[in-house]
């Protein structure tokens, strides 16, 4: 088989049904955003029940719903985040309110509304805002555009939505003093866990090891983004954390030296407010996984009995940087478990700060591998998190406090994270750039939606717009698999709306229990499939146009089908309509981004003077790089009307880039060089 074949024969793309409703695992913190939007909603809407105004909970409502965002950033991201969710909530929803009391002409609100839905569908995406994305935005801006206004009211109507937005901050803010690294613990674990599945696999073989390598890829980048955007401050904490993730990458490098018990007991480890596990220097010999665990166990033990003295679970010398290395067998009990409190330094006086760590010239490490990231202009995507702020310890060149007494081994395990976090990320308008495809499809499909929904004598179309701005996805099969989740979920939505209705029109308090039981469903539930959370969703947004008073309830249901029906049929024609030509260039683009990233990479390992940093920052720019290729190939096989993806060529490639990494981390010591292991073959790794 050739490494230069071009493309593969375009091929029938078919429209899933079945596989689009299948039901998959909940996360592993649905109650998170459940609960968050309880909390966010109730207190303002209980208190307008008191005050006799549920009229204006729509407007308290909006600002409420911004609690759903964020719950995967680090508290120190999220702040932002939600800050400016909320500021983008206002300004879509002053848009809403002054096109709404400058005109009554339908025509011209639905065309204001899609244009707001293709904006908020471009930002959202562009700055990986989500989930819900631009979906909650879309809702609240289009529901108003068709309430009646005035200009006169429209101040105290954003500033009952500013203050509700305000307490929505509080709430989304509120576990950080208790989990002050929960978000990265979480995401932490979650690729230990994806790293496992991946060994096992491998070791199983069969097909399922190439999905398992994919979702462990993205799992361990994810995890990278997330510990990224906690900012530069030291913390001892994170430092731990990145460790891991670190063996993560390694464990993906080399999955059948790799042990899955000791990556799902690291993972368990970390979970929860327990304490986290440092590992050793891979360079040890093994130690055996019932080590580890025993070890973590008497760490629990310690723990229990409120011992403050709790002693240090590792024994023996650590290697100095010039002890001669020792060949362990494989990963199998790579590391050692060290307790650490979660906000706290670990009880061993080795591991505290020390005001004179260590200090990298203006030569040093950092400024050889600067370029690192950057392949073929670009740099690689680390869009998840804001760029660092202010004069951290990367850019004054100080190793920081949480880990500039650590042995040589593992400090340099963490060189390529600064190297990371002194690259900028690209600029919004360059991200903006290559969703002008997805913003088209959305102005053209909601605002066609719209007009449609008013042809057939909708009084409130924004139904249907907001339908067909619910389906874009990443291309027309991800799209087409969305509209049939929000067409099924909707059509039970209703009829479980005619269920709860009677109950809800019991009093004022009853409807806001109504609404708050259907925000729980909706947020627990659409973790599993979409469509799920559409059955809860329907019934909430019916709801709350019960609001300012009762409506009949067969006109609503009949209305509300309708609208579905024409926002999916119409929303996904214009998908099809507009194509994303450029698809099968960015993969072009991303298979050239792996080339050189491999390039660089394989002549590093070659060279005989390569340094831990760039070393470090090689493989994490090319792993980068592989996971970028992957996603940007899945998305354009879903796209129509193109040219035939080079399939061939990004299988290769990703091989060889895994063939590199390994060899990668083998020249960095943390894998045990060839010939030593029968598991391992990193053949191929030379430019």
């Amino acid at each position: 088989m050739s490494s230069t074949g071009s493309a593969t024969p375009a091929r029938v793309h078919r429209l899933p049904v079945v596989g689009a409703l299948r039901l998959g695992r909940p996360s592993d913190v649905w109650f998170k955003p459940a609960l968050s939007v309880v909390a966010a909603v109730a207190p303002p809407s209980l208190l307008l029940v008191a005050l006799g105004r549920l009229d204006l909970a729509a407007y308290t409502m909006a600002g409420s719903l911004c609690a759903l965002y964020a719950h995967n950033r680090p508290y120190a991201a999220r702040a932002k985040v939600l800050a400016w969710v909320i500021l983008g909530m206002l300004g879509g929803l002053a848009v809403a309110l002054v096109a709404a009391s400058l005109t009554r002409d339908a025509v011209v609100l639905v065309t204001v509304g899609a244009l707001l839905a293709a904006v908020q569908k471009a930002v959202c995406d562009a700055t990986r805002v989500g989930p819900p994305a631009h979906v909650i935005l879309t809702f609240v801006s289009s529901a108003t555009l068709f309430v009646p206004q005035t200009l006169g009211q429209v101040p105290g109507h954003l500033a009952l939505a500013a203050g509700a937005g305000a307490w929505a901050w509080l709430v989304g803010m509120a576990p950080a003093p208790l989990r002050p690294h929960g978000p990265e613990r979480r995401a932490t674990a979650q690729a230990l866990d994806a790293a496992a599945a991946y060994a096992a696999a491998a070791a199983r073989g069969g097909e399922g090891a190439a999905g398992a390598r994919s979702a462990a890829y993205a799992a361990v980048h994810a995890a990278w983004q997330t510990l990224l955007a906690a900012g530069t401050r030291p913390s001892t904490t994170r430092g731990a954390l990145e460790r891991l993730v670190v063996r993560a990458e390694v464990a993906l490098a080399a999955p059948t030296d790799a042990d899955p018990t000791l990556l799902h007991t690291w993972a368990r480890a970390v979970r929860g407010t327990g304490r986290i596990p440092r590992t050793g220097d891979p360079r040890r010999a093994g130690e055996g996984v019932r080590r580890d665990e025993e070890s973590l166990r008497g760490a629990g033990d310690d723990l229990r009995r409120g011992n403050a003295d709790t002693r240090r679970v590792d024994d023996g010398p650590r290697p100095t940087a010039d002890a001669p290395r020792q060949r362990p067998g494989g990963l199998r009990g790579v590391g050692h478990a060290v307790p650490l409190d979660d906000d706290s330094r670990p009880v061993d006086d080795r591991s505290r700060p020390r005001a004179d760590g260590p200090r990298r010239t203006s030569g040093g490490p950092l400024r050889e591998v600067r370029g690192v990231r950057r392949v073929g202009g670009d740099s690689l995507p680390v869009d998840a998190g804001p760029p660092p702020m202010g004069d951290g310890p990367h850019r004054t060149g100080k190793v920081p406090p949480a880990t500039g007494d650590l042995p040589r081994a593992e400090r340099d395990e963490l060189l390529g994270v600064d190297a990371e976090r002194d690259v900028p990320p690209r600029p919004l308008w360059t991200r903006l750039e290559r969703l002008r495809p997805v913003a088209l499809r959305t102005a053209l499909g909601c605002a066609l939606a719209g007009y449609a929904a008013l042809a057939l004598g909708a009084e409130r179309p924004y139904w249907a717009l907001v339908t067909a701005a619910s389906l874009y996805q990443a291309n027309v099969t991800l799209t087409w698999s969305r509209a049939v989740q929000r067409v099924v979920g909707n059509v039970v939505g209703v009829l479980l709306f005619a269920a709860v209705i009677p109950v809800a029109q019991l009093g004022p308090l009853a409807l806001v229990l109504c609404i708050l039981a259907c925000n729980f469903g909706a947020e627990a539930l659409i973790g599993r499939n979409y469509w799920l959370g559409s059955v809860c969703v329907t019934p909430l947004a019916l709801l709350v146009t019960e609001l300012p008073g009762y409506q009949p309830t067969g006109e609503l249901v009949t209305g509300r089908v309708v609208d579905t029906l024409v926002g999916a049929l119409v929303g996904f024609a214009a998908a099809v309509a507009v194509t994303d030509r450029r698809a099968g260039r960015r993969v072009e683009r991303a298979l050239t981004a792996v080339h050189r990233a491999r390039e660089h990479a394989a002549r590093l390992v070659a060279g005989p003077a390569a340094t831990p940093a760039a070393l470090e920052a090689a493989r994490r720019g090319l792993a980068a790089a592989v996971v970028d290729l992957r996603a940007t190939a899945d998305a354009a096989a879903g796209e129509w009307w193109q040219r035939a993806l080079p399939q061939e060529r990004v299988v290769l490639a990703e091989q060889a880039a895994h063939r590199t990494l390994a060899a990668t981390v083998r020249r960095q010591g943390l894998l045990p060089d060839p010939g030593t292991s029968t598991h391992t073959h990193t053949e191929g790794a030379s430019p």
